[in-house]
């Protein structure tokens, strides 16, 4: 099977493929690898994990274009982040150097994610897939972490621990692997993902991203030289640690930014819409906010000119009577006798003085109330408590004013009635 320079149709060009390779020692697998790739592929990539045989030298001979990695640390997860990290082409493929994966295999991952997906993952146990590798006692336990995955994030997984996976390459951030540049651990560790969990780890963290995940049916050969370095039960337990690890680590983070060739289109439709809603939701706060204020300052404004209105009525009004009872009072007592206007002129010239501190108050000073001002100008008059309108209007003026009038009237006992008092 060929890859198509035509897939998308229409007379679109099919995206570039890369294929990543990590390999250690796989000298006389690799002319069976290499010979199964379809044509079409734009880069090979092969990650060496530090080979003692001739394994990058046959890669060179069988395909001249292809390019050498030297992977940072030791284990397989290693080896795949350097190749994800030298990949050039949009659509990265990762297969095995051992001929278990089969390379022919290839165009049904790119078609899937053509068609829409953004991660699409081998099956061996579904789709028409099948393994000619696995034995009972491994698929027991693939098919064990297989649920524990599946109930814990939702996923429908049928095959867990199998490498044979294509993503777009726009996905890798999202993974989240380890970086390659980090020193190897002391005493030979491996940092985690650097192991075998790294398929494990690609496949949950691709569903946990909200990635849309596709499978395709994949056969599995046996190697077809060499041996294996998986161990069953110490990979097995590396592999359910990194599920727990994993579900930890979805359950503390947000979901991530999607991929780019996804995020371009949901990010100018979002844009598109919420710019527009967004100003004109701005501009009628905007507006409202300042009716209101305006509003809020036209009422101050109205009810404080209303008060200084009132206020300026009622202090005027009761300078107005004082001063006319002050000056009725002065009349009266001029025409009772020559002795008498001392007291009173002097009250005139109070109420006088009165309306100069009125007109000389400093701007801002509250302004006193009628009663107030009749008070003040009575008191600065010599008078006293004036006495109650009515009964001064009717009793002798000798007894109205205070002693030192009295005696300037003692003469004369005959009622005055000052008419002028009196509203």
């Amino acid at each position: 099977m060929e890859l198509s320079h035509n897939t998308l149709g229409s007379g679109v060009q099919s995206p570039t493929v890369s294929v990543v390779i990590p390999a250690l020692n796989e000298e006389r697998n690799l002319p069976h690898v290499f010979a199964a790739l379809p044509a079409g592929i734009t880069e090979v990539i092969l990650v060496d994990g530090g080979s003692v045989d001739r394994t990058v030298a046959a890669a060179r001979e069988l395909r001249p274009d292809v390019v050498v990695v030297q992977q940072t640390r030791k284990g397989k997860g290693n080896a795949l982040a350097c190749g994800f990290a030298a990949s050039t082409g949009d659509i990265i493929v990762m297969i095995d150097a051992d001929g278990s994966t089969d390379p022919r295999e290839i165009p049904l991952f790119v078609q899937q994610l053509i068609d829409g997906a953004d991660f699409v993952k081998g099956s061996r146990f579904s789709h028409g897939g099948h393994s000619h590798d696995i034995t009972p006692l491994r698929k027991l336990g693939n098919d064990g972490l297989n649920l524990v995955v599946n109930v814990l994030f939702g996923t429908r997984f049928t095959d867990l621990c199998y490498g044979y996976n294509a993503f777009w390459r726009s996905v890798v951030p999202a993974l989240d692997l380890p970086d390659t540049r980090l020193p190897q651990p002391a005493g030979g560790e491996k940092l985690w993902g650097d192991g075998f969990e790294i398929e494990t780890m690609i496949n949950i963290r691709a569903a946990a991203q909200g990635l849309k995940v596709g499978e395709v049916g994949s056969i599995e050969h046996e190697r077809i030289h060499g041996e294996s370095n998986l161990n069953t039960f110490r990979d097995g337990l590396r592999v359910l640690r990194t599920i727990f690890s994993e579900y930890g680590r979805s359950r503390a983070r947000q979901a991530a930014t999607p991929p780019a060739h996804r995020r371009r289109t949901v990010s100018s439709r979002s844009a598109g819409a919420a710019r527009p809603a967004t100003a004109a939701q701005s501009a009628g706060a905007a507006r409202s906010a300042t009716a209101a204020q305006a509003g809020g300052a036209a009422w101050s404004a109205s009810a404080a000119s209303a008060a200084q209105s009132a206020g300026a009525q009622s202090t005027s009004a009761a300078r107005s009577t004082v001063a006319a009872r002050l000056a009725g009072a002065a009349s009266a007592a001029q025409s009772a006798g020559p002795t008498q206007p001392a007291g009173l002129a002097s009250a005139a010239r109070s109420t006088s003085a009165v309306r100069s501190a009125g007109a000389a108050r400093p701007a801002g000073a509250a302004r006193p109330s009628g009663q107030h001002a009749e008070a003040t100008a009575v008191a600065a008059s010599g008078l006293g408590r004036m006495p109650n309108r009515r009964l001064l209007s009717t009793m002798p003026l000798d007894k109205a004013l205070p002693d030192n009038s009295r005696r300037a009237t003692a003469g004369d006992r005959k009622p005055v009635r000052v008419s002028a008092l009196e509203n």
